[in-house]
């Protein structure tokens, strides 16, 4: 009853985390109908393409032998000749199969999931030689699904055969007529269309296995609630990481803050422990723009950069408090605001037109 209370309770799917530990486990994605289906059609690949020639070689070398024997002086160099003759053409057609199927068997495995090493899966482990889980295993859920799976493949795969032979019947009556060149010409057509039906009733079977599989395995891997904040608990480390971490993070804000300080229109103060800057520019940003702002030793450090970039500070304490507690940085500030500020900026503006008016009169007078 835990295991099933535990297991109701996994309703969330795997992290890529998760999914990482599992496969650094051994635990991945298989399906070993995939590796079956790719394993009979590299074999009815290689009988296509070299079950012909192999088998044209051989009766040559044996006709040969067969049509000349007189020819052939009955000693152990020319048997010895002869034996390495056929053993040549069965190397290499056993070579070749087994490059194929050794290539089918890694493909299977690599198409199915990453690649992935690990020797856990060959630790000796008590669970397996458990007789309750054993039990559990023969007579469970999974040996029913196993045996119904095994019952399917029996029809599909029966039904691939009846529809591969059925219909050369008569040819197979007659093979027993035929000279050696047709007999091995009908073998090989009669064994490469066998092997193709196979290969579509295993594909077929694989692609539905594969699907069961990823959907057992993902299911398998799904965790609770608890889990994922465990994950996260573990993933964020030690506490002093994580302050130190933050430090950062606002050491990082604050530059950009200062950054964005070269756009400020006013800088609103408190005068000493709050500071404000604002960037309003008529025609270009509907509502002023809160750029930074900072209390205690960050508003210090806005109020320097603002008089090293000539930026005007206007002292108001319960305008600084408010927008401070209010405004959004990169982001206009509230309605309740606009007044207040529009007064601040409209002063800030006079005071520049009259600051270029004086400076005009000069060079007028020149």
């Amino acid at each position: 009853m835990a295991e099933e209370q535990d297991q109701s309770e996994k309703t969330e799917d795997a992290t890529p985390r998760k999914l990482e530990q599992a496969r650094e486990q051994g635990d991945v994605v298989y399906s070993p109908e995939v590796s079956a289906a790719l394993s009979v059609m590299a074999t009815a690949l290689l009988a296509a393409v070299v079950l012909g020639p192999a088998a044209a070689e051989l009766s040559r070398t044996l006709a040969a032998y067969v049509a000349g024997a007189h020819a052939y002086a009955v000693d152990s160099g020319s048997m010895r000749r002869l034996m390495a003759d056929l053993v040549m053409v069965l190397v290499t057609t056993c070579a070749l199969a087994a490059g194929g199927l050794g290539l089918a068997g890694l493909a299977s495995r690599y198409l199915q999931d990453k690649p992935t090493f690990t020797a856990k899966r060959l630790q000796p482990s008590l669970d397996k030689i458990d007789p309750i889980k054993g039990f559990g295993r023969v007579f469970g859920k999974a040996a029913l699904a196993n045996f119904l799976k095994a019952l399917a493949k029996v029809a599909v795969v029966g039904g691939a055969l009846v529809w591969a032979l059925w219909p050369s019947n008569a040819e197979l009556e007659t093979a027993a007529f035929l000279d050696l060149a047709a007999l091995l010409a009908l073998a090989q057509d009669r064994i490469v269309t066998l092997l193709i039906a196979l290969a579509i009733a295993a594909a077929m079977i694989g692609a539905v296995d594969f699907i069961f599989a990823r959907q057992s395995y993902l299911d398998r891997q799904k965790m609770s609630r608890r889990d994922l904040k465990d994950e996260m608990r573990q993933q964020e480390g030690d506490p002093v990481v994580r302050m130190r971490l933050r430090q950062i993070r606002m050491e990082r804000a604050k530059g950009r803050m200062l950054q964005a300080m070269s756009q400020a229109t006013v800088v609103v103060t408190n005068p000493t422990h709050y500071a404000v800057a604002l960037r309003y520019k008529e025609g270009e940003t509907p509502a002023p723009i809160c750029l930074a702002k900072g209390v205690d030793e960050v508003a210090l450090r806005i109020r320097e950069k603002a008089q090293e970039l000539d930026i005007p500070l206007v002292e108001d304490p319960p305008l600084a408090r408010a927008l401070f507690a209010t405004a959004e940085l990169d982001r206009a500030i509230p309605r309740e605001h606009y007044e207040a500020v529009a007064k601040v900026i409209g002063f800030v503006l006079s005071l520049a037109q009259r600051r270029r008016l004086r400076t005009s009169r000069p060079n007028r007078a020149q």
